[in-house]
């Protein structure tokens, strides 16, 4: 999971890049970059940390021009690096960089075929860099001196035809414009939009439409799966179908926990989706348990705040606000180490006791992962005094690994796997666990926009939509992504900056 913007404007679009990069801080916390084009040159600024940590005023000023790429980095593979800040860059042809959310379940061979018959060498281990180089490739076999709108969209399409996985990506090609593109199944989110000015009419491109919004651009719609989007330098917009079988199978858990909730995803209002989310789980509720005890319903600050106080309300119990959280700590969903998420909890939520003390507590959280945040949670609940503490998930029990760009790591590090709900809840120290059933989510999902047929709903059901995942790949995929690996990987690799880098 990260966060890409690409912008066309009428000026300078330095300003409007880190803004939209900071509405999409909540997409990756790791690393931030930003490049601009001027007068035939290319402007690059990036490197780990937030935002507002990477960009000061004098990088600000470097980053000159009226086109450029923003990316906001979480990462599921590779190190921790700033070497593997977005967004990347190749020079040939023309000069190409691009930012990339998602993951490729392709990527090894794609970087052997790449090096062995397409002569490129890849200087990271990052996915983002494969990606950026097939479509490069793919481009250059154009053989132009000067491309138009038609040459890209067949070099996308030939991306499509070589790479699997997820991938919505934002590519800027100098001098010439940017294209955004998504993947056959639309597994990350990627949408489009344009604003009127005094000077002419500026489009952008981004992760999701809460972006658009706060800079004052209006949403012309979400880039289609398989589909390609142009914005040329000169203005112009131009969109085609790329791909030769392109269905919906959007990441279900953007509507559960990484978008946020003021989005709008494949016509999809995700703050719905969430109320939704919390009927549907109390009406399970009332199926399932009809001697309940709850006085209280508390949810786990921020993202479950939506599906809990619809859950209340449609149960007829008091919702209370019982944890205060540090607006200064980070997603610990999103940290790169199970050692800093778990050090991160109790400096990120503090217990009001009144709310606790003597009552049977219902705490609503979105999902369950590896479930040591939960534990810790759950203790916190009782050291304020809470007679019972019930557990509910408004995702479905998290089984199974993430393989398309979200950090669910080796499944024997997930609390689910393996285990009963009933074994669940003696692990993370509850009385009781209720998870979210998978159709109902769906449901809750789905009501707005029926051509959400099918959904990748991988890490509860173990079905993979790119049909490409097996044993062998699980085995490299935990070699990589379990705890220890990344934290052995750390930020031992060298740091390496490309282009005319405004440092």
């Amino acid at each position: 999971m990260c966060g890409v913007i690409g912008i066309v404007g009428k000026g300078n679009v330095n300003q409007a890049l880190y803004d939209g990069l900071t509405v999409l801080q909540h997409r990756g916390q790791d690393a931030a970059g930003i490049v601009t084009y001027h007068k035939g040159k290319l402007f690059l600024r990036k490197d780990n940390g937030l935002v507002r940590d990477v960009f000061a005023t004098e990088h600000m000023l470097n980053l000159r021009g009226d086109m450029g790429v923003g990316h906001v980095r979480y990462p599921t593979a590779g190190c921790a690096s700033s070497a593997e800040a977005q967004p990347f860059y190749v020079n040939s042809p023309y000069g190409i960089t691009l930012g990339h959310n998602g993951n490729l379940t392709n990527s090894k061979e794609l970087k052997r075929e790449l090096f062995t018959t397409d002569l490129r060498h890849m200087n990271t281990d990052s996915d983002s860099e494969v990606l950026l180089n097939v479509f490069a490739h793919e481009l250059q076999r154009q053989r132009k001196f000067r491309i138009d709108h038609n040459d890209v969209f067949d070099a996308v399409a030939a991306v499509h035809r070589r790479c699997r996985g997820a991938y919505a990506a934002i590519a800027m090609i100098t001098g010439f414009g940017i294209v955004g593109f998504r993947d056959p199944h639309g597994i990350r989110p990627i949408v489009y939009g344009k604003r009127e000015t005094d000077k002419g009419t500026e489009y952008m491109i981004a992760s999701e439409s809460v972006a658009l919004d706060v800079l004052g651009f209006e949403l012309i719609a979400d880039i289609a799966p398989g589909e390609a989007v142009l914005i040329g330098r000169d203005g112009s917009l131009h969109k085609r179908q790329c791909a030769e079988k392109p269905a919906y199978a959007t990441c279900i858990f953007e509507y559960v926990y990484l978008a946020r909730p003021d989005s709008i995803i494949d016509d999809v209002l995700v703050y719905k989706a969430r109320l939704r989310m919390g009927e549907a789980l109390a009406r399970k509720i009332e199926r399932e348990w009809p001697d309940r005890d709850i006085d209280v319903v508390i949810p786990v600050p921020d993202t479950s705040r939506t599906s809990a106080l619809q859950l209340a309300n449609e149960l007829g119990v008091l919702y209370r606000e019982g944890f205060i959280k540090n607006r200064y700590i980070g997603r610990t969903f999103i940290m790169p180490g199970q050692t800093q998420r778990k050090k991160s909890v109790r400096q990120k939520l503090n217990a009001i006791d009144l709310e606790f003390k003597g009552k049977n507590v219902l705490l609503v959280d979105d999902s369950i992962v590896r479930g040591t945040t939960s534990q810790q949670i759950i203790q916190m609940a009782r050291d304020a005094g809470a007679k019972k503490v019930y557990f509910a998930s408004a995702a479905p029990a998290i089984r199974y690994a993430n393989v398309y760009g979200i950090d669910m790591p080796a499944k024997n590090e997930l609390i689910a796997y393996g285990r009963s709900d009933d074994e669940v809840a003696q692990v993370i120290g509850a009385d009781r666990v209720i998870y979210q059933d998978l159709e109902d989510l769906k449901k809750a999902v789905r009501k707005r926009n029926p051509e959400l047929v099918d959904f990748d709903t991988s890490v509860f059901d173990g079905r993979y939509v790119t049909g490409d995942v097996d044993d062998a790949y699980f085995q490299r995929l935990e070699e990589i992504r379990n705890d220890a690996a990344k934290e052995k990987r750390g930020v031992h690799n060298a740091d390496v900056i490309d282009l005319h880098n405004s440092q």
